[in-house]
């Protein structure tokens, strides 16, 4: 089998139900993709058992479970009971890979996406330290549990935290590597780094997940990105998990406004997703 590819139900839906994963995933095995990303924007959206034995029946892997952070959920200059409430959620986020089979816990587990703040680099110092002791806890409990966490950087727009590969390698420094590494998002890296190329070969060793779409979120391919040479990277970065399609419907209001997705992106979402699945297919053939 070649590199999996899989897809993020978000491309149709928002919140990810039960009711909504019944009808994407058999879509999803019929189109043949190899996994499924699980976003779990609140505990109880889905039940993790019956969502294992979902994908089991039409033959996909789950990738992924992604967190979601919204306002108040937040591990660095937060309330303590701010923190103790982002820690409990993610930890139930891994209490849901464990019983899915999701290898990962995916997602930007530090900070409420659009939040962000000036930080003096004393103070951004002492922002990681800090993250590192409230996260702790999880990585602790996601080594018992044979979970990883992916710590994705996201751009300057949606954090000031971590941006880039290099910042997020500094804030990790001390957590244990089999506990917590990096997810790399193509859009983010198109907006933060230089380098797609470059920003892979810095992640090597500790890149624990991989989303990808175009530059605008829309189909990979359609786009102006350094396809070929991302793909070759991350094989030689040591990378050997899924690559999963993460975009988003302009038609859902919460999911449009939390993702700025003010027009469609391809002719359908389905285009998005099978058009995506395609360019990836034939692109890794060519690697």
């Amino acid at each position: 089998m070649g590199v999996p590819i899989g897809a993020n139900p978000w491309i149709w839906h928002s919140p990810v139900t039960d009711a909504a994963l019944a009808e994407t995933v058999p879509r999803l095995a019929r189109w043949g993709f190899d996994a499924v990303e699980l976003p779990l924007e609140s505990p109880g959206d889905w039940a993790p058992r019956p969502v294992a034995a979902l994908l089991a029946t039409h033959g996909l892997r789950p990738a992924a479970v992604v967190a979601v952070m919204p306002p108040g959920r937040d591990l660095v200059c937060a309330e303590p009971a701010t923190v103790r409430r982002t820690q409990d959620y993610l930890l139930h986020c891994v209490d849901a890979a464990q019983a899915t089979g999701a290898p990962v816990v995916a997602g930007p587990v530090y900070a409420a996406v659009g939040r962000t703040w000036r930080m003096t680099p004393a103070e951004r110092t002492a922002a990681y330290a800090q993250w590192r002791e409230y996260l702790a806890p999880v990585v602790e409990q996601a080594v018992a549990a044979g979970v990883r966490l992916a710590v994705e950087p996201l751009n300057r727009y949606e954090t000031s935290l971590l941006n880039t590969v290099g910042q997020t390698l500094t804030a990790l420094a001390g957590l244990p590597p089999e506990g917590v590494g990096l997810a790399l998002d193509t859009y983010h890296q198109n907006i933060e780094e230089r380098s797609l190329v470059g920003a892979v070969r810095e992640a090597a060793g500790r890149i624990a997940h991989v989303q990808v779409c175009a530059n605008d979120r829309g189909a990979p391919g359609a786009d102006h990105l350094d396809w070929p040479g991302f793909l070759r990277a991350l094989p030689a970065a040591g990378y050997t998990g899924p690559l999963c399609l993460e975009s988003f419907t302009a038609h859902n209001d919460s999911i449009a406004v939390a993702a700025s997705v003010w027009r469609p992106l391809a002719d359908s979402q389905d285009a998005l997703a099978t058009d995506g699945l395609a360019f990836l297919r034939r692109a890794l053939a060519d690697r």
